[in-house]
């Protein structure tokens, strides 16, 4: 049979079980619905245990109104929080928002849904593989949150999970080891069959200059996925052989715990882990913000109505970035006495870092000039991640300096400048791809007025909540205090700001119900499209119907020229879809 002959046949719906067709799927489309729905739940998750914590630093000893004594006796009795609670809901939230959030909405929602139909493929390489990535992420999580109610609760030596801390915390920790394994995992499953697809499964006529952004993007994140996630899953391994066969991988000798010496064999390290840990953590950094930035070039081509100013550029930049993104890691380990010519090289690299994401950040400012802008909700989304995800680069810059790292290193700034780049930046540009792609998921558009109302409010308190925290940060406000620094006097004079910060973040959780009623009301309310390219957009995925059905597109896909030819000199229409073979 040949291919066309396949695409045609596959595209009729075979009839199969219910549990087969939306559970255990097969099918990208539903397995990257499967991602979204359950991360944007985990989302959710960990934005309301940072409520929790904005409370304890804004007013800390006080009862939570309201909720406070469902949360027990033994976490926050009377309604007010105890100090360990505390600690389970920091180490929670940033490993619920990256992990179990931000990376599986990034990759394995956007990427499972969109890469194959922009690459005019009917499915990914390995559809069994996908299933299982998806599931194997879901057990992860149901262990991560299960361990909330083991004795001694969640896990809680942060998120980075230091030892020798890490190594005699309670019973959640094993669970968060166990978890993260299977998360680990997961990513790994779903990089392998990104990486296959992208290279096995192009439509004719895709050639590599022909390919969207945005598929660059996620081939360079499945890379770093593929690459950096296994010294973690190993870490984690190792570390879980030290809690459980009392190994020393990570614990040295003549450890004295509780005023008692720790019989050992000692002889580890509690540096190694550091070492693996960041080694993984500052390429997840990219792969978080690189599938963003796929995003938002695609939804700005297309409101901007002409083609991308320095396109090539930007595509050897993000592979740069790839390559870069590996010998930055122990710029987060300056205070661990790395020696001056160690500090030099990781000085060197990380200002070497931020000339790519330069580059992309100003080809996108400059193809916004003379643009016939549209300003719907994903291109207000997409607009707002530029100058966003440019205030995360520029802070951080200090914190690639070893001599001002001095001085910053675990305060409020690092906070500010990391949620500068994850916050308004990522999750920004991942609204905007949900208001751009919801009509090729349902067939329906998003309601532009709640988008409005999700907007607006968000970035307003978006930088309430995380400038002021630059500001504590510069003034030597530690992070992870359970009290938020009343102790300290020179934390005095910005102690206010935790109610400032505290107020902005409950208002922003206001603006995001409007998110909810929009995303669950169009679905079955919202505006049909009058056809299967809504946005008139260039790139291949618009050919397919919406929602494309089994086998993605009616006939075999066959493409022309690149993948953003607007406003041609000469044309009668202001964009050619890669799928026109006629242009005049």
């Amino acid at each position: 049979m040949s291919h066309a002959a396949a695409h045609s046949d596959a595209h009729h719906e075979h009839k199969l079980p219910f549990w087969r067709q939306y559970i255990f799927s097969t099918d990208h489309k539903i397995i990257g619905l499967q991602y979204g729905i359950t991360s944007l739940i985990f989302l959710l998750l960990g934005f309301c245990m940072i409520l929790l914590i904005r409370w304890q630093l804004a007013y800390p000893g006080q009862e939570l109104p309201y909720i406070g004594k469902i949360f027990g006796e033994s976490n926050m009795p009377g309604g007010v929080m105890l100090p360990e609670f505390y600690n389970q809901l920091g180490a929670m939230h940033g490993t619920i928002m990256v992990f179990l959030g931000v990376v599986p909405l990034a990759v394995g929602a956007f990427g499972n849904y969109v890469v194959p139909l922009q690459i005019g493929a009917p499915d990914m390489c390995f559809p069994k593989l996908n299933m299982m990535s998806y599931w194997v992420y879901f057990v992860g999580g149901v262990i991560m949150l299960a361990s909330f109610f083991l004795p001694g609760g969640a896990a809680n030596s942060g998120w980075t999970s230091y030892p020798p801390l890490a190594n005699f915390a309670t019973d959640g920790q094993t669970a968060w080891l166990i978890g993260m394994v299977f998360l680990i995992t997961s990513s790994l499953l779903g990089a392998v069959n990104f990486i296959c697809t992208i290279f096995q499964l192009r439509a004719p006529g895709m050639t590599w200059s022909r390919l969207p952004f945005f598929v660059w993007a996620q081939l360079v994140t499945s890379f770093l996925l593929l690459l950096a996630f296994p010294p973690l899953e190993a870490a984690g391994v190792m570390q879980l052989m030290d809690r459980l066969f009392h190994t020393s991988f990570f614990l040295p000798s003549g450890l004295v715990v509780s005023g008692q010496a720790l019989q050992v064999s000692g002889g580890g390290s509690v540096l190694l882990w550091q070492h693996l840990f960041w080694f993984l953590a500052h390429p997840e950094v990219y792969v978080l913000i690189l599938p963003a930035l796929g995003i938002v070039t695609e939804i700005i081509a297309n409101n901007i109505r002409k083609p991308i100013w320095g396109l090539k550029s930007m595509i050897f930049s993000i592979i740069a970035l790839g390559f870069l993104s590996f010998i930055v890691w122990a710029h987060h380990m300056y205070l661990t006495n790395m020696g001056t010519t160690i500090s030099a090289f990781f000085q060197t690299t990380t200002m070497m870092i931020s000339i790519p994401s330069v580059i992309i950040l100003s080809c996108l400012f400059i193809s916004l000039w003379g643009g016939s802008i549209r300003f719907n909700t994903a291109m207000l989304f997409a607009i707002s991640f530029l100058p966003m995800f440019g205030i995360g680069g520029l802070t951080g810059l200090p914190l690639g300096l070893a001599s001002p790292d001095i001085h910053l290193h675990d305060t409020y700034y690092v906070i500010g400048h990391f949620h500068y780049v994850v916050a308004p930046g990522t999750i920004f540009g991942l609204f905007a791809g949900i208001y751009y792609w919801y009509p090729k998921m349902t067939g329906r558009k998003l309601n532009e007025v709640l988008g409005h109302l999700h907007f607006w409010p968000s970035l307003i308190c978006m930088n309430l909540i995380f400038f002021p925290m630059l500001i504590q940060g510069l003034a030597g406000m530690s992070r992870r205090l359970y009290d938020g620094g009343v102790e300290y006097a020179h934390s005095a004079p910005v102690l206010g700001l935790h109610k400032l910060i505290t107020i902005a973040a409950f208002i922003m959780a206001l603006a995001q119900i409007f998110f909810i009623v929009n995303l669950l009301w169009s679905m079955f309310k919202g505006k049909k499209v009058a056809n299967d390219n809504p946005w008139d957009a260039t790139t291949l995925e618009w050919l397919a119907p919406s929602p494309p059905g089994h086998g993605n597109f009616v006939t075999e896909p066959q493409v022309y020229r690149g993948a953003y030819e607007y406003s041609v000199p000469g044309a009668k229409k202001d964009f050619h879809t890669q799928f026109d073979k006629d242009v005049s």
